[in-house]
């Protein structure tokens, strides 16, 4: 089979796409399938990753608000890619111009949207939700429901990585919603890398003893992640218990978060760590990870968290409540630092080591990405055959 992901998530510096792009290419060829990812970048190029896995890179303008992500704005150009290309099946992995680009393509290829991106959840349900209630919100948000809805109809599959986000999704009239967890690479995120030493190294950067919780908040330094409302729900949590947390990330925000930090010597900030094993060391090597975005459509920093035996506290809403086992976690009001910080208190009040050896017992079961890339390809194959029997 040969796949075209029209990815315009994906861009040298980006995050969770960036990851589950690269583990796509290597996936997908090592099953004998051909993948060709088509990407907005500042010029024209094509990177070949082995015999049958190409980047197409088309130039387009920055995102104004954040300069790291472009967008396509020439769908003739996309289109003229389909056309040389002449895929089997084609992902468009944005439910905004891009779905309509590929939508709108006249080949006669399977396609699915692959939902990377929540944006009522990541904007209008977070701007607006202090004052509006979600149903009055989203009948100002029509035009986005009416978007979305047109574009699903010429779409094969609609593919979400949690089931409240496709429940969502049904509710509001999208059709072909299929739910498909994504995954970890095992071979990296394991408990079997916790180093004692690290651990204590991180805490003394936060000016505390070994006897203190490590906390890690890990992510892009943006609105929607919510990192104040966890620094202050940790500084609440500290009135009763050390605990030192450590940020890992960057972005346009990070001088914000800077000041929010203020004077506090028990929050230290990390730069993003782009080795996959180190990060996977820090993880392993922490007490818990803390999450405050509602609108991960997955969570993969959450799930790799949970593979390395840590214990989460995350949003009762969104991808990485869905990853919280019994004994291994806690939930919290979403946007609600009171409700993030009883959630500390209740995860560190218990026995740590017993916490810790309760999350390590069920790491394994977080799903990998062969298992997603798996599920994935077994869907299209149906869609496939299903054509084949209606022609």
């Amino acid at each position: 089979m040969k796949i075209v992901d029209v990815s315009a998530f994906y861009a040298p510096e980006g995050g969770g796409v960036k990851t589950y792009v690269e583990q796509k290419l290597l996936a997908l060829t090592a099953r004998g399938h051909e993948i060709v990812i088509v990407a907005p970048a500042s010029r024209n190029s094509v990177e070949t990753r082995g015999p049958s896995a190409r980047i197409i890179h088309v130039a387009s303008p920055a995102m104004p608000l954040d300069r790291r992500y472009r967008y396509f704005a020439d769908a003739t150009a996309v289109h003229a890619i389909l056309d040389a290309e002449q895929p089997d099946f084609i992902e468009a992995s944005s439910p905004w111009r891009t779905a309509s680009i590929v939508a709108s393509w006249p080949g006669q290829a399977q396609r699915a949207l692959i939902m990377h991106a929540d944006p009522l959840a990541a904007y209008a349900y977070r701007w607006f939700g202090p004052i509006a209630d979600r149903a009055t919100i989203d009948r100002q948000c029509q035009w986005f429901w009416n978007h979305l809805r047109r574009n699903a109809r010429r779409f094969d599959a609609v593919i979400c990585a949690n089931s409240g986000f496709s429940q969502r999704l049904r509710a509001g009239g999208v059709a072909h919603v299929s739910t498909i967890s994504m995954g970890i690479d095992s071979d990296i995120f394991t408990p079997a890398r916790r180093d004692e030493a690290l651990r204590i190294d991180l805490l003394l950067r936060c000016g505390l003893g070994g006897d203190a919780s490590l906390l890690l908040g890990i992510g892009r330094h943006s609105a929607e992640k919510r990192w104040p409302m966890i620094i202050d729900a940790c500084q609440r949590a500290s009135l009763h218990r050390p605990i030192g947390l450590v940020l890992i990330g960057g972005g346009r925000d990070t001088a914000r978060i800077r000041r929010h930090i203020g004077h506090n010597p028990h929050v230290h900030m990390l730069a993003p760590i782009a080795d996959r094993a180190l990060l996977a060391t820090v993880m392993a090597s922490a007490d818990a990870l803390i999450h405050g975005c509602e609108a991960e459509t997955f969570g993969l920093v959450a799930a790799e968290a949970a593979a390395s035996g840590l214990p989460l506290i995350v949003p009762e809403e969104g991808g990485p409540a869905e990853l919280v086992m019994p004994g291994c976690g806690e939930t919290f009001a979403s946007a609600d630092p009171a409700s993030a910080a009883a959630a500390i208190e209740r995860l560190l009040s218990a026995d740590p080591l017993r916490k810790r050896a309760a999350a390590v017992a069920v790491s394994h079961r977080i799903g990998t990405m062969d298992d997603h890339f798996d599920r994935l390809l077994a869907t299209y194959a149906a869609l496939s055959q299903r054509d084949r029997r209606a022609a």
